[in-house]
């Protein structure tokens, strides 16, 4: 099943596992899912990603994490910019999620990137998704 927009539905999937309170979601894979996983990973938001390959079908485990007291790290994850509604900011006008406690996730020229790292380097793009 082809979905229109395969960003929400990873999306998604993480969000269902969280609220399941599993240890392991599959998302089918892309370049920009591994990369959206690759910064989630980095920033502490899930334990681990891999590449899991079924014959011909390629997907992400990706390892959710949780707190001591089993309360999920990610409390909201929510998509910005929808095929729909695409949303862009300038290098300068990059926003702050949740006052800087939160991370948005950039698609830029440079590639895939959190807010903060687009800030620094200047460069604006299509906001993906906030999470915090």
């Amino acid at each position: 099943m082809m979905t229109s927009d395969p960003i929400a539905d990873m999306l998604t999937r993480i969000r269902n596992g969280l609220a399941a309170r599993h240890t392991k979601v599959d998302v089918p894979s892309s370049r920009l899912k591994v990369e959206i996983a690759r910064i989630l990973k980095e920033e502490g938001y899930v334990l681990n990603f891999k590449l899991v390959e079924e014959g011909v079908r390629r997907s992400i485990r990706i390892y959710l994490k949780y707190t001591p007291g089993n309360v999920s790290v990610i409390s909201r994850i929510e998509r910005v910019s929808r095929p729909g509604c695409r949303v862009y900011v300038g290098g300068r006008k990059v926003p702050r999620v949740l006052g800087g406690l939160g991370i948005n996730i950039l698609s830029t020229s440079r590639g895939v990137m959190t807010g903060s790292e687009a800030r620094k380097t200047g460069v604006g793009g299509e906001i993906l998704c906030h999470l915090w």
